[in-house]
């Protein structure tokens, strides 16, 4: 086997009956290269997940000049837990929990972008899980442990029930600020200088690039590109949320502005005024430079242009799209220590 799509080696919960409640990979590999070759020579054809399998990884990755890997998988080898490991030849749909759990490692671990992912069958692999103080729980043993916890004089807090985890509890990338850990799934991918506020909030499969101000919510198969603030409130529609199969990208120096939405993808440099959410079948009034209305068109006819203004006439209420030469400018000081 010369190289693998992907390789995971870590550590899964499971409920009473054997099943996988989740699995954590400390350093998934993406590619087929001199790094995912060597573990798959280390692990061997059956995929065997022991320490000294970990051991050998670790070895090997180090040989190969990835000194972090090989650290994180000699810290696997030592933590005396049972092992799991995933070795994908091609990415086809999942099946297998532990398979989805590798996969969303990928996004967050900046190794993949949304949408380049098959995802396929990934809500039927993903069970839905309490996620407490305690770890992972199965929800139909919730009451035995919450009981169990109280006999010890403790309390049990239940974060969430939900099939994604918080992604902090998984993945911490480097150089971002995350306000509020519960509001960003596991398989979003935030880039270096991403800023994500109280309310602000990504799914799994969607993007900041970096740096970005994310102040809103940023759907799934989103991506936000670089220096591009999302304002309070603000909305993207994604392709789980009434987007159809539009995925649905905004530029870079874009501004979707506080309580506004937007449904169809944004070139760079585009405006949406506060309050104003823009949908494919908005009708939009086109107007040029010279402040005259040239055309009214839905707004999935402007999809993708660079340097739009999206605005509400004020006595007339209606929506115009103006030529948007000034690039937003996100404040330097709010990135520069992240």
């Amino acid at each position: 086997m010369s190289g693998l799509f992907a390789f995971g080696m870590g550590i899964a919960s499971h409920n009473a009956a054997g099943d996988v409640l989740d699995t954590w990979f400390p350093a998934p590999l993406r590619g087929a290269n001199r790094a995912t070759a060597a573990a798959a020579r280390a692990v061997g054809s059956d995929a065997a997940a022991t320490p000294e399998a970990a051991e050998r990884v670790a070895a090997a990755l180090g040989e190969d000049g990835q000194a972090d890997a090989a650290d994180a998988y000699r810290m696997l080898a030592g933590l005396g837990k049972p092992l799991v490991a995933v070795a994908l030849e091609t990415d086809e749909p999942v099946v297998s929990t532990p398979e989805a759990y590798l996969k969303l490692h990928l996004l967050s671990h900046r190794l993949a972008l949304p949408n380049t992912l098959n995802l396929d069958r990934i809500f039927e692999h993903l069970p839905t899980v309490a996620w407490t103080s305690d770890g992972p729980v199965d929800p139909r043993d919730l009451s035995a442990r919450v009981a169990a916890a109280r006999s010890r004089g403790q309390t049990l807090t239940v974060h969430a029930v939900d099939k994604f985890p918080r992604m902090t509890d998984y993945v911490a990338p480097p150089g971002v600020r995350i306000a509020d850990a519960s509001r960003v799934r596991l398989g979003a991918y935030l880039g270096e200088g991403t800023t994500v506020m109280h309310e602000g909030f990504l799914n799994f499969n969607a993007a900041a690039i970096g740096p970005n101000m994310v102040e809103g919510r940023v759907s799934q198969g989103v991506t936000l590109g670089a220096h591009t603030d999302l304002g309070g409130s603000a909305s993207t529609m994604g392709t789980l949320s009434g987007g159809g199969q539009i995925v649905i990208t905004i530029g870079e120096h874009c501004l979707v502005g506080a309580n506004a939405g937007c449904g169809i993808p944004l070139g760079d440099r585009c405006t949406i005024e506060a309050g104003l959410y823009i949908t494919a079948g908005t009708i939009v009034d086109v107007i040029d430079e010279s402040g005259t209305a040239v055309r009214a068109v839905k707004a999935r006819e402007l999809a993708g242009q660079n340097d739009m203004l999206f605005i509400r006439h004020s006595q007339t209420g209606a929506v115009q799209c103006r030529t948007n030469r000034a690039a937003i400018e996100l404040n330097a000081k709010l990135h520069a220590h992240n």
